[in-house]
């Protein structure tokens, strides 16, 4: 199929792009990667009166350290987050959920941001957001603001983006030192999005033996991912013994009210979640201990 028609623009300029939105508003489609965008166009899901490409603006394509935030610009590939040294340093995370993003091609091509502003629930990089915590920056012609994402999410491919603002940079909370982390999911093929995915980061304390500190997030179990601090909080001050984190997992889904679909039902998607914790838990916890054992 052939995407509608559609004027183009290509701004060499931050302030020409924010013009450019301000002025068509909710009619204007962003194009960075388009790998959510031209398929939506295609099969006739999206009709923009305007597409805007903002390949030509300056200084968006860098992964940058910013105090306690790793920053990644709105040009940056999954590619290149998936083998920034920065990201393996700082928020290793990263690069292992990178390399559960679709295939190869996609993420040659595809954003990080565009990934985190197209808001699909079983998405991988919008779950590690959520679970890390940080803030998306975002900019128009009446002055920029940051979202958090547990505001920016607000259902189904929904968010708190306003139709004239641009997402420029996406900032990711750097966890303490020597933490531990793991991304889990389960789809029916590589490169699926996950009919559920858990993520976990365990901050550990070495003189105590103990966690000092636990975020577990889901994802593909709702309209958004969703973060279970609550769950988790049995962990905090505890030695993770085997028993105990699989307690906690048993018990995350009484937080969690996934939907009924063609792709799973919901008691699968519950059996899926308790399964998926435990496992990220378990991994994190062995990650954060084998740093103590490294001295790391």
């Amino acid at each position: 199929m052939k995407p509608p028609a559609f004027e183009y623009y290509c701004p060499e300029t931050l302030d020409e792009a924010l013009g450019l939105l301000a002025q068509y508003g909710a009619e204007a489609k962003v194009l960075a990667g388009g790998q959510s965008l031209m398929p939506m166009l295609n099969m006739r899901l999206s009709h923009p009166g305007v597409v805007i490409d903002i390949n030509r603006l300056p200084d968006l394509n860098r992964v940058t350290v910013e105090g306690t935030s790793l920053q990644v610009g709105a040009l940056v590939r999954h590619a290149e987050l998936e083998h920034s040294a920065l990201a393996a340093t700082h928020c290793p995370i990263l690069p292992a959920a990178e390399r559960l993003v679709a295939h190869l091609a996609i993420r040659q091509r595809g954003t990080v941001v565009g990934s985190l502003v197209h808001a699909d629930p079983a998405a991988e990089l919008p779950l590690v957001w959520l679970t890390l915590g940080g803030e998306l920056e975002v900019r128009s012609t009446r002055g920029s603001r940051t979202i958090a994402p547990e505001a920016f999410y607000l259902g189904y491919f929904m968010t708190d983006l306003a139709p004239d603002e641009l997402a420029v940079a996406v900032r990711f909370e750097r966890p303490a030192a020597g933490h531990g982390w793991a991304i889990e999911e389960f789809a029916r093929r590589s490169g699926d999005f996950a009919l559920c995915a858990a993520a976990a980061v365990v901050e550990w304390d070495a003189a105590r033996g103990v966690v000092q500190g636990v975020r577990l997030g889901l994802g593909g179990v709702g309209g958004a991912p969703v973060r279970l601090d609550q769950a988790v909080a049995p962990l905090v001050g505890a030695v993770p013994e085997a028993e105990l984190v699989r307690e906690v997992a048993r018990g995350v889904g009484q937080y969690l009210d996934p939907p009924d679909d063609l792709h799973a039902s919901r008691a699968f998607r519950l059996h899926l979640a308790e399964v998926l914790s435990e496992r990220a838990l378990r991994a994190a916890v062995r990650r954060a201990q084998a740093k103590e054992v490294q001295g790391a």
